[in-house]
Formats: C-alpha cells, structure tokens, sequence
C-alpha cells in the first residue's frame, strides 16, 4: 500500500536560495535534496490503492473551504526542530492544514498522527543520531509566497533517502 500525505511546494526564488545554502558535510547527517523540499499538510499513512480515488475527491473539496488565498512564510533561518531534524520553518499554513487533516481523517493510520499538531517546516537534513545538529551554523533565509497549489504525494523509501511522487493536485484560491 502507498505511503501518502499532503504537501505543498516552495516557489523557486526560494529553492534556489535553499540550494544556496552551506551544506557541511558532517557525518550522520543526510541533506534533503530539491525533489524533496515540500511543507507536509498531513500525513496520512498507507492507504489502500482502491481507496485514492475516495481520498483525492475528499481532499478536492479543500480549496472551497478556504476564505482567502494562502500566503506562506518561511524563516527567518532554518533551526533545529528535533534532535534529529534541521528544518525551515514556515508558517501561514494553519487553516490550510487543518482544512486537509479534517478532509483526509477517514484515511489517516499510524497511531498518534491525528493527534500531532501541525508545525509548517521545510525539512534540509536529518541526523542519524542526537547531537549532531549541534555542527551546524545559523544561516539567515526568509521567504513568503503566495501557495498556489496542495497536492497528494505518494512517498518510497530509497536507499538515497525518499522519492516523491505527486498524485493529484489542487488549485487554491488566488
């Protein structure tokens, strides 16, 4: 069964400025790549294939939902989220957010996931361990943008880390 969430896309003013950040090359640290630079809206787990269809009907009725369009704001400097994530932090998803996770509750598994609150971050590198994140330096990047689009991705576990692909999408209101 496919592991799926909902993403949306950094504009590319900012992955080029992402792309241009210091990436020091630490040991147990692994550096997301550009296909993978996304802010996940939810995550919804393994979904039967016989179910994608039912879930993307559901997760198109969204964009009607919301009031206005969806600026998003990244920054000001990625910082450590966990012990194991340095990340992005963006914000300005909330309502967006939780117009997906009411959409896509009938489809959510993996214990606990409803009750995660959401925090918009852009993930750049996970560590392998705790205390590695400590080698990196604040660099400064800030962002907003207006989100055109969520889209539905399909997630696969590859040995370089994981590959995306996007299912479906949905415009959002200009």
């Amino acid at each position: 069964m496919p592991r799926l969430f909902v993403a949306v896309w950094p504009p590319d003013d900012l992955r080029a400025a992402l792309a241009g950040l210091e990436r020091p090359a630490l040991p147990g640290l692994r550096w997301t790549t550009a296909e993978q630079w996304h802010v996940t809206l939810d995550f919804l787990g393994r979904v039967d294939p016989a179910e994608v269809g039912p879930l993307t009907a559901a997760l198109a009725s969204v964009p009607a939902t919301l009031e206005r369009a969806v600026e998003a704001q990244a920054g000001p400097s990625p910082v450590a989220l966990s012990e194991r994530v340095w990340a992005l932090p963006v914000g300005g998803l909330e309502a967006l957010a939780a117009a997906v996770a009411e959409a896509g509750r009938p489809w959510r598994t993996g214990a606990g996931e409803a009750s995660r609150p959401f925090r918009g971050h852009l993930t750049l590198a996970r560590a392998a361990g705790p205390g590695l994140l400590r080698g990196l330096r604040p660099q400064s990047l800030s962002a907003r943008w207006r989100v055109a689009e969520a889209t539905l991705v399909e997630s696969r576990t590859d040995p370089g880390g994981a590959v995306y692909r996007v299912i479906a999408g949905w415009p959002l209101p200009a």
